[in-house]
Parts: structure tokens; sequence; C-alpha cells
């Protein structure tokens, strides 16, 4: 059923993206980097058909799109300075399947063209862990570094395990307070979507933070995030990335050791350690079972190299 809040005729093409972009804020709670690409594809989609059309678009016009134009669009997106891959087009083509779903359930406008838009095929790729040993060698190589001080090293060992240890995100990691400490038994996670999880707390995890915090030189409020940058801001995703970046470089590890296989690791060392499936989800907060299902594959994929390296006639 429209809303009668959105139907009107005369609303234009951007105001319509404004309304889907501010039901994924508000409604679905998406992150601020989903909002964001969201916000980016829509934009490019919107200008795209007002340049192929000569003029501003209405809400019935975007109704009016025809498959042509929705490939043309990807083509477009394709080719240029910075072509999209296969996997960059296919989620374009779920943004835009999702803003002219929502058009359709709020606004009483669909776009029936849509549905003859086949999108490119992505080969399923699998996550990319390290190793047991890899991991450790992450967790305490800040201790190591020349460049940063004793409570940045102890900081920076403190976010990876929090990665490591309890399968967090950057994003869920540098969303802690100082309030939050000391960590108790489980962490309460708020992660994509606006999804609730517990998350268990190692004591080696309990550890790490609290020799951080006990280190580093700032006035912490209860209600500022835990972990701050060295002239007292707060802890940026691009710095645990750049500091795992430096470090892979030193222990000779490969560009897919990254912050976020850390998570990938935490996932399937549990699995290898025998832990199920349905618990390794809830422990990651993924919404559909397919997700964590990917670990199978990896942890087959470990088994089968083992073999291969160990017996005789391999």
């Amino acid at each position: 059923m429209a809303d009668a809040g959105l139907s009107a005729s005369g609303l234009t093409a951007p105001e319509a993206l404004l309304a889907w972009l501010e039901h994924l804020a508000h409604e679905r709670r998406l992150s601020p980097r989903t909002l964001e690409a969201y916000g980016h594809i829509g934009r490019l989609y919107v200008a795209f058909l007002e340049r192929h059309r000569g003029g501003a678009q209405s809400l019935a016009d975007l109704g009016a799109v025809t498959a042509a134009e929705v490939r043309a669009h990807l083509a477009e997106r394709r080719s240029g300075d910075r072509p999209l891959n296969a996997r960059s087009l296919s989620q374009t083509l779920a943004a835009i399947r999702g803003f002219h779903s929502f058009l359709d359930r709020r606004c009483g406008t669909p776009a029936p063209q849509l549905a003859l838009v086949r999108g490119p095929r992505v080969k399923p790729s699998l996550p990319r862990p390290v190793s047991e040993d890899q991991a450790r060698g992450l967790l305490h190589e800040p201790e190591t570094d020349p460049d940063a001080e004793p409570w940045e090293a102890a900081r920076d060992r403190a976010v990876l395990t929090l990665l490591y240890g309890c399968g967090l995100r950057i994003s869920e990691a540098l969303s802690l307070k100082r309030a939050d400490t000391p960590l108790p038994d489980a962490l309460r996670i708020t992660g994509k979507g606006g999804k609730m999880r517990l998350a268990p707390v190692l004591p080696q995890v309990r550890e790490a933070v609290d020799a951080y915090l006990a280190q580093q030189p700032f006035i912490l409020e209860a209600d500022q995030p835990m972990f701050r940058a060295r002239r007292g801001g707060p802890l940026s995703p691009r710095h645990v990335q750049a500091t795992v970046q430096r470090l892979r470089g030193r222990l000779g590890l490969p560009a897919s050791a990254t912050p976020h296989a850390l998570r990938h690791s935490f996932a399937t060392h549990l699995l290898g350690a025998g832990a199920d499936l349905r618990s390794i989800q809830e422990l990651l907060g993924h919404a559909s079972l397919s997700t964590t299902q990917k670990y199978t594959q990896v942890d087959a994929a470990r088994l089968l190299a083992a073999y291969a390296g160990a017996h005789p006639r391999a």
C-alpha cells in the first residue's frame, strides 16, 4: 500500500531518493558507510536518467524506467576512468532494485521493466582468514613498533585482540565507550542493520583492553569513545587498516591479512575447533546462515591442503 505522505504527484526523483535514504537510516538502521554507498549509487542513477532523458525526473518518470535504460546505466558504470568490476556492478543493481522496491511499496510506483534486467555473474568469494600463528603475530607485533608510544602499541594490540578474540568488525570495536569497561563476560554489540548480539569476552581480550586503559594519557568521560588517536580524537578505521598494513609488511604476510581477516579467522578457527555453525552465526551477527556457511568451505579447503601436503600419495 502506498504511503500517502510520499505519493504526491509532484515528488521529484531527488526527493524520492532522499526519502529512500531516510528510510534506510531510520527504519533499517543501516551503517553510515552503507548509507553513503547507497546514496552515491542513487545519485549517479538519477543523474544518468536526467541526462539520458534530457531533464528533471519525477516519481512517475522513475516508474517508467525501461530495462534498456538500466542496462545503459550499468554499461556506463562499467566503463570510464573508474570502471566497476562485476561484484560492484551487481551491488549497484541491487541498490537500484532496492530503491525501486521502496518506491513501489511506499509510493505506489512500481517499475516493472526492472525485472527484465539481469546482473553480471559474480564468482562467490570465500573469506581469507590468517592462520593461528599469523593472528598471534599480528596481535603481538604492535609492541615492537619503534615509532609508536607504549600506550599506542597497547591500544593497537587491544583493538586487534577485540577483532580476533570477539569477532568484531572495526566499526564495532571502535564504537566501544569508556563506560563499557571493565569489559563484562559478554559484550552487547549493535551490528549491521541494528542487529543486536552478545560477544563473549575472553580473559586475554579483557587484559589487553585494561592494559591500554592503564597507559593511555587522556581523561575519558563515560560516554566518550574508548580508543583514541595520538592527538586525543576518536581512533579512525583508517588508522586500524594502516596499522595492519604496516604490521603485515613487517611479518611478511599477504595483502589478504586485513583487520577484517581477523574476524574471518575468529570464525574459521572456531569452526576448526568444533564449534557448530549456528553458534558461529550468532557470534558474528549474520542475518542469514548462508553467509556463515562460507566458513565451512574455507575449513574444507584447509583440510584438503593439509592432506595434500602430508599424505605420501598426494
